[in-house]
């Protein structure tokens, strides 16, 4: 019984360790996202409240970052991913998501070319943009999978 007892605890241990290491490589992505997230909305803040800037009207991206994960969540919800074949409801998803994504680099720009807010701001939001975006994107590839850290849980 002595063996037995020594080789299951080191299994436990085993075990307990591997999930150790789950646990603490999704807390460094959580934080990595929060902090990818963070900046951009830095540089979005940065475009509106600079003395030289003060204008607010960049800030309606900000629908834009609330709608864009939409679409692809219902699909997700909606759609069996056992069929391997490319599907409707996820390519429309994907289409209307495109379609947000790029109202949100285009409406900065259209600001800009109105002269609502200056060429520096337009940047500065164009630059959020790509670090939010991006954000978005690389939490759907890290925990968009059906494992057990999936956003699906949450």
């Amino acid at each position: 019984i002595g063996p037995l007892l020594y080789v299951t605890e080191s299994k436990q241990d085993r075990d307990k360790a591997t999930c150790q290491k789950m646990i603490c490589s999704c807390a460094r992505t959580l934080i990595s996202l929060s902090f990818g997230g963070a900046v951009g909305l830095m540089f979005l803040m940065l475009g509106c409240a600079l003395p030289q800037y003060n204008q607010y009207w960049p800030l309606f991206v900000l629908f834009f970052y609330i709608l864009s994960p939409i679409p692809y969540c219902i699909a997700r919800r909606l759609v069996d991913d056992t069929d391997a074949a490319s599907n409707a409801c996820k390519e429309l998803a994907i289409f209307l998501t495109t379609g947000i994504v790029v109202s949100a680099f285009g409406l900065p720009i259209v600001f800009a070319r109105a002269e609502l807010i200056y060429w520096g701001a337009c940047a500065l939001v164009l630059t959020g943009n790509t670090v939010i975006f991006a954000t978005i994107l690389g939490f759907f590839l890290v925990f968009g999978s059906n494992d057990d850290f999936s956003w699906q849980q949450w």
